[in-house]
């Protein structure tokens, strides 16, 4: 894959949500929103098992737990500003203004999350096919569900349709800015372990994946539509790569 194509496919992967919630009226309890992010998970957690996290432990040994721990515990700092916006929890009120705060949360997110992808593309980190790949098809799965979730956020704000469409543009920017980051500036040029960044990407992912596949339903039941979700995830994940 050329970077004009992942720039491409990261700038689309959240142009869609928006063009869903635009076109397709989705709203904070549509069922699709629930499932894409059901699936999300299982992807992102079969790539974390199945490829992730034994490459970097083959590359790296034991030392990265910490940085995985590290990681999970930010996505968790991240979503108590966010207000969990990226496994689903949209809190909507007609006529809101911007939460900026919960914007500079996603996008924060969104900037680390690139950057290893943009180290792998440079040759700054080992280069396993299958890693690559799997990294960049699991920040593609994740970022449908989550600008769906923040378009509805958006249209319901007192931004008018135009601003509204800006925003998610915006948002849309940060997983190629961490790119071009990891691209341009190699971690150890900053004084940090080749390694750590993507260890990181890795505990956010699996505090991410975990939350939306142990979250219960509205009646507290796991909902057969959502296993299935999660389970064609974790199976289109072990297909792919």
């Amino acid at each position: 894959m050329s970077l004009t194509f992942v720039f491409i496919c990261l700038f689309l992967s959240v142009i869609s949500g928006g063009l869903v919630v635009s076109y397709l009226k989705a709203t904070n309890k549509s069922q699709f929103i629930k499932l894409s992010l059901a699936f999300s998970a299982g992807f992102l957690l079969a790539i974390i098992f199945q490829h992730l996290l034994p490459d970097i432990y083959q590359d790296k040994g034991t030392q990265v737990g910490l940085f995985i721990l590290l990681g999970f515990l930010i996505q968790l700092i991240l979503e108590y500003f966010s207000g969990g916006i990226e496994h689903g929890h949209v809190h909507v009120h007609k006529g809101q203004t911007l939460p900026w705060v919960l914007f500079l949360s996603l996008s924060v997110h969104s900037i680390i999350e690139g950057i290893p992808l943009g180290n792998q593309y440079a040759g700054i980190v080992s280069n396993h096919s299958h890693e690559h790949s799997s990294l960049f098809w699991g920040i593609i799965f994740h970022q449908i569900p989550v600008s769906i979730a923040l378009m509805i956020l958006l249209v319901n704000t007192n931004l008018s349709q135009v601003k509204a469409w800006l925003v998610l543009l915006m948002f849309a920017a940060m997983n190629p800015i961490g790119v071009i980051l990891g691209f341009k500036i190699s971690p150890e040029q900053i004084g940090i372990d080749i390694h750590v960044i993507l260890a990181i990407v890795v505990g956010m992912f699996l505090h991410i994946s975990t939350t939306i596949i142990f979250e219960t339903s509205e009646n507290h039941k796991f909902n057969l539509l959502k296993l299935i979700s999660i389970l064609i995830g974790c199976g289109l994940a072990m297909l792919m790569f």
